[in-house]
């Protein structure tokens, strides 16, 4: 198995060239390994984790880039929006820290750069300075780039760019909004589309010249990367003019080899993901063999909280195939039963294709949300529930951060999927994960419960509502049923069709209020003074007892409410 180069500083700045980042202090070798990224704000409690490149918003001059540094002496890198106020304070607390200090080009938002190294780290796309190109789709890039002496970009069918070379700075303005984007921008996509140039490169098997006709004097060579009449992407060239036949060959060439990457990339994935759940299930699940998972998951000492998200909608479409199924209960009778009973079970089938594919698309939502927040961040999906672990810093106040996690995370997806996540507490050592796993289904079975939809809830928060859950749990197990005075006017209301425990329900839920509580069962005051009456007399229930109230509120609480 081919082991990825390290993340260091320097090989991020190698792939990202100057079009992004330029180096303006550095302590000598930029070797110090990348693990993350993080956004400084000076309003926040400043807890920076080794190896993390810190996005200095709103920082300028000397002092404050100097007041920063001395702040984050295990950082990998400090970056700063050009120009940077470099004088010999500065550069002096390079040295002492070690760490270097970057410029970020003005024309990138913050927004953009965390995102796209956040990307490289996720996809371990980090190109080894003169590796060959066999290597990863950096380096392919790369390579590329030397042949044909022009700065290149590879990108999947929808013009989203899957790697990049160096000397990006060479291009036009709409090439470095590209490799920031990460994405083609809409206006150049309607401009090609306008010139009908996807259409002749999805047509050719050789690279196309095109030319942009927006005032610009650097045109594009390209060329569709194919697996037989599949088409895979696209390679994007920056160039003056056409390319000459032996290049273009080369170009060709290049796409082929491009090509087998991305097979090569597909098949392994479903591999990967499979691998990571099953090392997933098994730290979650603790044991012998949890102590070796997590060491290839590399988080065999990290403080940690447990993630459990569970879409809320209903899968597929459950209501129209039950409505099928009851329709065709009915005309069992009749010559097409076989027929209708293979349709259903085809419409089963494809509904739960439907409903498995939009949870590994969820699962797969969170991994990459946890991946951004931590690089060793997990998550993988077991039944219908994803689970995500994710290390924390030490600075207090883990379980509380990780529920802002999650609540970021269904901010970002609730367009797509109604969902909960449940957090479990912090665990400090492999042998607590299995209970901070415990811990979030606890916490995401009350919100189940509680009928939330796009919530997100810590277990603490949520203790003893899940403590309730659980002794419901036991009563239910053991048959249990309701005593006392619940059970006479439970028993009341079933005889005689009144209402008594609702009535009491609604006055213990307004705190005695009895105004109130009539109003929320929508009847006059008297009237429930009444019922009141009628159930304390009946039930044998002394409401002025504070011991009397409780134990009613706890069976109301443990077998429900009857109406």
């Amino acid at each position: 198995m081919r082991i990825r180069p390290r993340a260091s500083l320097g090989r991020i700045l190698d792939d990202l060239g100057t079009t992004v980042l330029d180096v303006a202090a550095s302590p000598g070798d930029l070797d110090a390994e990348v693990t993350g990224v993080h956004i400084y704000d000076p309003l926040d409690e400043l807890i920076v984790p080794e190896g993390a490149m810190v996005l200095a918003v709103g920082v300028q001059g000397a002092a404050d880039v100097c007041a920063l540094l001395a702040r984050v002496p295990h950082a990998a890198g400090v970056v700063v929006k050009l120009p940077v106020d470099v004088d010999e304070r500065v550069r002096a607390a390079v040295l002492e820290t070690g760490v270097a200090v970057l410029g970020l080009t003005r024309a990138a938002s913050w927004a953009q750069v965390a995102a796209l190294v956040r990307s490289l780290l996720a996809e371990g796309d980090l190109a080894e300075p003169g590796e060959g190109a066999h290597g990863d789709l950096f380096a392919l890039a790369n390579a590329v780039c030397a042949l044909l002496d022009a700065p290149v970009t590879i990108e999947d069918r929808s013009s989203r760019v899957l790697a990049f070379s160096g000397r990006q700075e060479e291009a036009d303005q709409g090439r470095v909004e590209t490799v920031l984007g990460r994405q083609v921008p809409e206006r150049y996509l309607r401009l090609l589309d306008e010139q009908g140039a996807f259409k002749r490169l999805y047509q050719n098997r050789e690279p196309v010249y095109i030319e942009l006709h927006d005032g610009s004097v650097i045109n594009r060579v390209a060329v569709a990367v194919r697996a037989g009449d599949e088409i895979l992407g696209s390679i994007w060239a920056a160039v003056h003019e056409p390319l000459t036949p032996q290049r273009q060959r080369a170009l060709a060439d290049a796409a082929k080899v491009v090509a087998l990457r991305l097979l090569h990339e597909r098949a392994g994935a479903d591999t990967q993901r499979r691998l990571r759940a099953d090392l997933l299930s098994t730290v979650l699940a603790g044991g012998a063999d949890a102590a070796e998972a997590a060491g290839r998951l590399g988080i065999a000492t990290a403080r940690l909280c447990v993630l459990a998200a569970e879409l809320t909608g209903p899968p597929g479409d459950t209501a129209r195939t039950s409505g099928h199924a009851s329709d065709r209960a009915s005309d069992r009778a009749s010559d097409r039963a076989s027929d209708r009973l293979s349709d259903h079970l085809a419409d089963y089938a494809a509904d739960h294709a439907r409903s498995e594919s939009e949870r590994q698309r969820f699962c797969d939502a969170l991994a990459l949300h946890v991946a951004a927040i931590h690089p060793k961040a997990a998550a993988a999906l077991a039944g219908s529930v994803a689970y995500a672990v994710l290390p924390l810093t030490p600075g207090g106040g883990e379980e509380e951060r990780a529920v802002r996690v999650a609540e970021s995370f269904l901010a970002r997806v609730g367009p797509r999927h109604a969902a909960n996540v449940g957090v479990g507490r912090l665990a400090l050592n492999l042998a607590q994960v299995a209970r901070s796993r415990a811990d979030a289904d606890r916490a995401l079975r009350v919100l189940r419960t509680r009928g939330a939809v796009g919530q997100a809830a810590g277990y603490t928060a949520v203790h003893f509502e899940s403590l309730l859950l659980q002794v419901a749990d036991v009563a239910a197990a053991e048959e249990q049923a309701p005593t006392g005075p619940y059970q006479r006017l439970l028993e009341h209301d079933a005889e005689h069709g009144t209402e008594l425990a609702a009535t009491l329900g609604a006055y213990l839920d307004a705190f005695g209020d009895v105004n109130l509580a009539a109003a929320r069962v929508h009847v006059h005051p008297n009237t429930f003074r009444y019922r009141l009456k009628r159930l304390t007399e009946i039930g044998g229930l002394d409401l002025s007892d504070p011991d009397a109230r409780l134990t009613v509120q706890l069976q109301m609480r443990i077998f429900g409410r009857q109406h």
